[in-house]
């Protein structure tokens, strides 16, 4: 599988050979949490179409997903998602089950039934990483406008 990001709102999720990649269209463009977010969901969604059209007899090899978002404040946050799926050699009579099947992701469900979150300090530190003496110190940028 292959993971593009199209840009600061978009990624594109490709069924490639190989491990997992992911790639940017341009150098400076950084895997943001937003975009995690967004391959979580796609990543989820193509596993559900992929064994249901295995499970059809249908060829799965075309499929691709893209995700797009909008943001709101107040506070700031992922307002909207829209996952389109790109499957050329799937019969048209099918597109309806296909959205349905879609629909069936457990990220897409955990979205529409958002789970309660808590946060909480560690009572007592927790285990660092051979050799990550810095691990302890919280790195400016993950507050900047850059992750927003």
């Amino acid at each position: 599988m292959k993971i593009i990001l199209l840009s600061e709102d978009a990624i594109r999720l490709e069924a490639v050979p190989g491990p997992m990649t992911i790639e940017a269209l341009s150098a400076d463009q950084m895997y943001s949490p937003f975009h995690m977010l967004a391959s979580g969901l796609a990543t989820c969604t193509f596993s559900v179409m992929y064994a249901w059209a295995s499970h059809a007899g249908l060829d799965a090899h075309d499929l691709a997903l893209e995700v797009h978002w909008t943001f709101a404040d107040n506070p700031h946050r992922v307002e909207s998602m829209h996952l389109i799926f790109d499957w050329p050699s799937l019969p048209e009579r099918r597109h309806a089950a296909a959205l349905r099947v879609a629909e069936m992701c457990t990220i897409h469900a955990t979205l529409h039934h958002p789970p309660q979150i808590t946060v909480s300090a560690a009572e007592e530190p927790m285990p660092r990483s051979p050799g990550d003496d810095d691990a302890a110190a919280p790195h400016e940028h993950a507050h900047s406008e850059n992750w927003r």
